[in-house]
Parts: structure tokens; sequence; C-alpha cells
């Protein structure tokens, strides 16, 4: 019975490393912060307070995290089936921009026609980028990380150009004043396409929110999409075989399930999830592809996963703590006058990953060691 408790409590110590990360980082952090002169209490204080601790600032954090659900769903479901798909970030350019394709171009649908497509429109985009690495895996071995990576290059130098084909045209007070279109981007989507914002919900059940805030009902989507995720893995025969090529392939293959299958499957739905980003960034913030709006959303996605230890309630608890870091940083910097950079903010996220990685394998070891004694 001893040795069953302590196995127990091993157990349930793998389970809290990505607590431990965050709570060792902070204290790195705290450190840093009294390095540069500041006193670390005041400033997680305000970083905090402000993120967490009125609606406004709920609503800034929930819409910096949208993304990263979308993103860290993405890496974590595709680690379940033994893949690392760091193509994210390629994958979130062409589901946007199919969104914002489907939102320009079919202009005389009605909402509820118009909506769903450019949904189904960004998903698809994404599958069908992911799905390139994962028939080039599933057929001749090629390793999805390097594919993956060259397949970020060219999501983004592919879907600048298309920005380029169906930019938006010029303004009359630009072609007055011989301003020329610096960052590339589309024309505007449909209003029909447009996901409403938060506020505008509360606001007519009279609820207080503020009207500037830009948390949309992209955020439902990924909560949506999180429960899928979820719903795929663990409780259909697609989810099981996922996760059994994600044990052991061999072992797999010998049970009767088709590798190459799962692996084209688990890409698939994979890079779906990360086009979803267009959701938020297109159809709930910019109403157009812009560039710069998607910088290292895919990415993030990939310690949003470690931190959620790959499993979809995590990714969303972990791209949570990231917006509260993300907007709480920003209103640091503002209220230290430049004192704490956002930069740290970056360092605070790098540090927590750092430390999932060492405490998860401390605790893998700790537990093979006991196994081994039992």
């Amino acid at each position: 019975m001893k040795s069953i408790k302590k196995f127990d409590y091993y157990t349930i110590l793998e389970k809290i490393t990505p607590l431990i990360a965050v709570i060792l980082a902070l204290l790195v952090g705290a450190i840093v912060i009294m390095l540069i002169g500041e006193n670390p209490i005041f400033v997680y204080k305000t970083l905090f307070s402000y993120a967490i601790g009125n609606r406004d600032g709920w609503g800034n954090v929930l819409f910096r995290a949208t993304p990263l659900i979308f993103t860290g769903l993405a890496v974590a479901f595709a680690f379940r089936c033994g893949l690392f798909n760091i193509g994210g970030e390629g994958q979130m350019y062409i589901g946007a921009f199919f969104a914002a394709w489907a939102g320009f171009t079919f202009t005389n649908l009605p909402s509820f026609i118009l909506i769903p497509l450019c949904i189904l429109a960004a998903a698809a985009g994404g599958a069908l980028w992911a799905a390139i690495p994962g028939i080039l895996k599933a057929k001749t071995g090629v390793h999805e990380v390097i594919v993956t990576i060259m397949m970020n290059w060219i999501a983004a130098s592919f879907s600048f150009y298309l920005a380029l084909v169906y930019k938006a045209p010029a303004t009359e007070a630009m072609i007055a004043a011989g301003v020329k279109q610096m960052i590339p981007h589309t024309r505007e989507i449909a209003q029909a396409a447009r996901l409403p914002r938060l506020y505008t919900i509360l606001n007519s059940i009279n609820i207080d929110f503020p009207a500037h805030n830009q948390v949309n009902v992209s955020f439902f989507i990924a909560i949506g999409v999180a429960i899928l995720a979820y719903y795929i893995l663990w409780k259909t025969n697609l989810g099981y075989e996922i996760r059994a090529v994600g044990y052991n392939p061999l072992a797999a293959e010998y049970g009767g399930i088709s590798v190459a299958k799962n692996i084209v499957l688990a890409m698939v739905i994979s890079g779906a999830f990360a086009g979803l980003v267009g959701t938020n960034e297109v159809m709930g913030y910019k109403y157009r592809w812009r560039q710069e709006i998607f910088t290292g959303l895919g990415f993030n996605g990939i310690a949003v996963a470690l931190l959620g230890k790959n499993h979809p309630l995590g990714v969303v608890l972990a791209a949570i703590l990231f917006g509260i870091l993300n907007y709480g940083g920003a209103i640091v910097n503002i209220y230290t006058k430049g004192r704490i950079p956002r930069e740290l903010i970056m360092v605070l996220q790098a540090v927590i990953v750092i430390f999932v990685v060492i405490s998860d394998e401390v605790v893998k070891r700790i537990i093979r060691q006991r196994r081994k004694v039992v």
C-alpha cells in the first residue's frame, strides 16, 4: 500500500509540472526585475491586476489568447500522433487568407451562410497546407519538421504575393499624396462575413463592456474546437488510432492500424486548427488579410502546447496565461515608463517552457526509478 501511495504522489507531481514551471519562471523574472532596479511585487501586481482585474483586461487577455488556442491545439493534436507540426505559422497564413478571400469574394451572401463559409475556408486552407508534409511523411518518410519549416517560408511569401493580387484599392487621399501601400493587405471582407465582438452581445443584454475591446466570437469558436479536439482524441476510434500511432507506430501497425492514414489525418486536422486563426485575426479584428498581424502566433503555439502538456484543456489554460503575460506586460511597460521592457515577457515565456521541459523530464526519471524499486 505504501508503494502505491508514493506512486500516486509522483503521478500527481507529473501532472502539476506546468504549475511548478510557472512559479519558478516568475521567481526568475523577479530576480531579473530586481537586477533592473524595480520592485517585482509592484510589477507583478500591476501586471495581473490590469490583466484580470476588470472586464476590459479580461477582454484583451482572451483576444490575445484566442489565436494561441488554435495554434496550440494544432501542435498538441499532431504531437498525439507522434508528429511535431511546427508549420502552424504557414498553415495560419494560408487559412487566414482563404477566410479573407471568401469574405471579400462572396459579398452577396447573407451572414448565416457567409460566416460558416469563411470559417470552413479558413480550416480548409490550413488543412490543405498541412496535408503536404503529412503525405510526404506517410509516403516517403521525409521528416515533418523540415518540410513544415520550409512551408512556413513558402506560405509567407505566397500569401504576400496573393495580397498584392487582391490588394485593397488606394484611397483618394493616398493617391493625392502619392503614398503607396506599405503593408500588404487585401480588400476588406463583407459586413456579413464579420464575427460580432463580445461587447455587442453583452451590451444587448445590459451587461456593460468596453466598446473598444476587440475580443469577439472567435474565442468561443476556439473553445468549441478545444472540446472537439478532446472528443476526437479520447471518444472516437480515429482518436484511439491516432494516439496508438503516437505511442508506438510499430505496435499500432501490428494491431491493424494504418500508420500512414493516421499520419495524414492527424496533420490535416492539425492544419485545420491552425487555419482557424483567421476567424479571429481576419473575421473578428482587421476584417482583411494583413501581413503583420500574424507574426509569431504559430511558433508561440508550440510553447502553449508544451505548457499545456498537449491536452486541449491544458492548451486553453496555457493560452490564457500567455494572454495575461502579453497584455499585462504591455501595461507594465507603460506604467514603468519603459523601465520594464516588454521583452521581459518574452523572457518569462521562454523560461516557463524551459522549466516545463526540465521539470517534466526530472519527474519522469523519478517515476521510472520508483517503478524499478517497486
